[in-house]
């Protein structure tokens, strides 16, 4: 009896290990069977965590495909190996690609358009940011789907302006507005407080002049034509250089210079209340938010007097498809795309990283509602995306070369801040820039013959 009862366990283990093991060669199968999605990124900290997150989501929501993220470095080191693995089989089928890189990877010809694949799906793009939109597109095309994106925005401490009895600036602030804030900040404090901080970076150089309306290089920003030329020169550019060297001049303005220390730095006196304002991207929400027990205030980004903000234009990076995959993969990239695109994924990912929601319906999850609640002024930066119009000056400089155009115009702006003359300063790194186009242009129609 013993024995018959030894042989029957013995035989219902083996039952159940065959089953188990059938059981995990046939998820094995499955997962074998899929379709893989390489997918490259540069994301970093919350916004990996998150991504890594997205992708979980993705690949539980489904059996078709599996991506497969990689973290590739940061965005200079990312657009190269991209360039440089393109046709191999070490190339990823999707990929995210900084802003200023948009015309070097559509003049490479390595990516397949998403316009293709909106096409095919008649996918509603009305409901994605029309900026956001604009800037990653050409001729009316969508070359890529913007993704993490951020809006120039200033910050002040609201509570600091409180204190001292100042009147927080409007929410569509002019350049006197700031000023006015800035120096009754310096003076209230007995010169404790600095009024205000621009850090010397091309990227605020840029949306400077797309708020005033003014193009940086011909051809519409390049929107209607390769650019043969740059103005640095400019009515807004003078004017707002001229604004930020009053600053300096007065007082009211501290200067942390440009690099990454230099923004560490200035977020450093802000949270520790020794600047009242400082120009900056949308995605440093999150950071400020956490730092600081003050009050966060925000407002658009600032106009020149006596005329109406254009608007700015947009930060981060976009997602493209790569053109050297099969079909077959190229769509479950493109259905990934879809996926980070919803209103709940979008609404998730600005709660998460400080990045804009671009999905217009994610203003009616309940997540970013509450976010909303916590934090009021987080409303702000998207709600500057959502009321401008996208048109050539405010949706990004379609040229090569513009991580050479914020060098040069850096160079400017830290010449001027040292008390330079403005418009030498300007007009020798205009000639820099107009030097490196004329020589690109003619290498890129040599490459082509």
């Amino acid at each position: 009896m013993k024995n018959k009862k030894y042989i029957y366990s013995i035989i219902v283990v083996l039952i159940l290990a065959i089953l188990g093991f059938t059981a995990i060669q046939k998820n094995s199968v499955q997962a074998n069977s899929r379709i893989k999605i390489v997918f490259w990124h540069e994301m970093t900290g919350l916004g990996q965590t998150q991504l890594n997150e997205f992708v979980k989501e993705f690949n539980s929501s489904q059996n078709k495909y599996v991506v497969v993220p990689q973290f590739e470095g940061n965005y200079n080191e990312a657009v190269q190996k991209i360039l440089n693995t393109h046709g191999t089989d070490a190339s990823p089928a999707l990929f995210q690609s900084m802003d200023v890189s948009t015309s070097q990877i559509y003049n490479s010809g390595y990516i397949t358009p998403v316009q293709k694949f909106i096409d095919q799906d008649n996918y509603d793009t009305s409901k994605i940011s029309a900026v956001a939109r604009a800037f990653y597109s050409k001729n009316g095309k969508q070359l890529s789907m913007p993704f993490n994106t951020s809006q120039p925005v200033l910050y002040y401490n609201a509570t600091l302006l409180k204190k001292y009895g100042i009147t927080p600036p409007p929410v569509n602030p002019s350049y006197s507005d700031i000023t006015r804030v800035a120096t009754e900040l310096y003076q209230k404090s007995g010169k404790k407080v600095k009024g205000i901080s621009v850090e010397i970076y091309g990227w605020l150089f840029e949306q400077f002049l797309a708020n005033g309306g003014e193009s940086l290089a011909n051809n519409n920003d390049g929107h209607s034509g390769t650019p043969t030329s740059v103005n640095f020169t400019g009515k807004v550019a003078t004017k707002t250089m001229t604004w930020i060297q009053s600053l300096i001049k007065n007082g009211t303005f501290m200067n942390f210079g440009a690099g990454s220390s230099a923004a560490a730095n200035e977020m450093a006196a802000f949270l520790s209340g020794k600047i009242g304002m400082f120009l900056q991207s949308s995605a440093d929400i999150s950071q400020l938010t956490s730092g600081t027990k003050d009050k966060l205030g925000i407002t658009y980004y600032p106009h020149p007097d006596n005329q109406k903000s254009n608007g700015v234009s947009i930060g981060g990076a976009s997602l493209w498809i790569s053109n050297d995959k099969s079909s077959k993969v190229q769509q479950g990239a493109w259905q990934f795309v879809k996926f980070l695109m919803t209103a709940k994924s979008q609404a998730a990912w600005q709660v998460a990283t400080g990045y804009l929601a671009l999905n217009e319906d994610s203003q009616d999850e309940s997540i970013l509602k509450n976010y909303y609640k916590k934090y009021p002024a987080a409303k702000i930066p998207g709600q500057q995306l959502r009321r401008t119009k996208p048109n050539n000056t405010n949706s990004g400089i379609f040229m090569q070369g513009l991580i050479q155009e914020r060098t040069l115009t850096q160079t400017a702006m830290e010449q001027i801040y040292n008390g330079s003359n403005i418009k030498n300063s300007l007009t020798e790194a205009q000639k820099a820039m107009n030097s490196y186009v004329t020589s690109n242009n003619l290498a890129n129609k040599i490459s082509q013959k």
